[in-house]
């Protein structure tokens, strides 16, 4: 049934899917520009280097050999996409002063993007919270305001965390994929492969922290409580959340992709906006299920999740039942 009353709560508020992207539209500018004076001069010097062009040289011929079925040879082309990594990674070390200045600078301007873009996830789950709660319909900008300071200090502690934790997945796909290369002989299986571990860390991640906001904006508790809140798995049967969230991600996956591809990426405009209030949706629903409480999917529909819960030695003998 969440899925069912996710989908209902998602289309009650999708409107606000359009204010997510122009939100996101306009830190994407402002990022990509600084992104690009960032690492323009230190990405022109790798491009027009010899290493670069005699690693991606190999790595095209070792990928067109596997995918036309010539294996006798990736052996030894598999050897040449290692030297020539190897050779890539040393012009990087002589590099590494620039290469580290502009890794830095990127991991800077990637963590304050993410911090508003969560200011933004914020205001979207008050607007979302409001109307589940309230049949009311709050304006995204006043919304934004209005909840700024409890926003800034939410995302002064996920940001971080939530950096920190792609960063370290970053890197364990990097030598994942590379490992792939080498010990899978099939292209497609090291795909499927490299897929199944990046979308378990995105579950894990949802998981772990899908009632961070539902409890900081529905559950009125501080900062602490609700981080503590979020990590203790007690009495939320955390293996079915991690379950329901594997259905969501890959469906979610599985729509970008296809847009995508199939609208030359104009499609993402809609859908990766729509991803996220989806996924808020999800979180909400999830939480007043649980805690027993009455919300809104619908004009004129409520559902009502009451709490159940064992009767008293005094109860159970007065005749009293839950439902008084």
């Amino acid at each position: 049934m969440r899925f069912k009353h996710t989908f209902h709560v998602f289309v009650d508020n999708f409107t606000i899917i359009y204010k997510q992207l122009l939100y996101r539209l306009v830190i994407l500018l402002i990022s990509g520009l600084i992104t690009f004076a960032v690492v323009y001069p230190f990405i022109m010097d790798l491009i027009n280097s010899d290493q670069l062009q005699l690693l991606l040289d190999n790595a095209w011929t070792y990928l067109s050999n596997l995918l036309n079925g010539k294996i006798e040879e990736l052996g030894q082309l598999a050897e040449n996409v290692k030297k020539a990594f190897g050779a890539f990674m040393e012009l990087l070390q002589t590099k590494l002063p620039s290469f580290v200045l502009s890794l830095l600078l990127l991991v800077l301007v990637r963590i304050v993007s993410k911090w508003f873009e969560g200011l933004g996830n914020y205001a979207t789950a008050a607007c979302i919270n409001d109307k589940m709660a309230l049949r009311a319909k709050q304006p995204f900008l006043t919304t934004l305001i209005k909840n700024l300071k409890d926003a800034a200090i939410y995302n002064l502690i996920y940001v971080p965390m939530s950096v920190v934790y792609d960063v370290i997945v970053a890197v364990a796909m990097f030598f994942l994929l590379f490992f792939l290369l080498n010990h899978v002989l099939y292209f497609l299986i090291c795909v499927f492969l490299f897929t199944l571990a990046l979308v378990f860390s995105i579950i894990i991640k949802m998981t772990f922290t899908t009632d961070w906001l539902p409890s900081l904006i529905r559950g009125k508790k501080g900062q602490r409580g609700a981080f503590l809140y979020t990590f203790s798995r007690n009495g939320k049967n955390t293996l079915h959340i991690m379950s329901d969230f594997a259905v969501l991600v890959i469906l979610i996956f599985a729509l970008n992709v296809t847009v995508g591809l199939s609208t030359l990426g104009v499609g993402l405009l809609l859908t990766i906006p729509s991803s996220y209030v989806c996924l808020i949706c999800f979180e909400f629903v999830n939480y007043y299920d649980r805690e027993g409480l009455k919300y809104f999917i619908g004009e004129n529909n409520i559902v009502s999740t009451k709490k159940e819960r064992d009767l008293t030695r005094e109860e159970f003998f007065r005749g009293e039942n839950d439902e008084t």
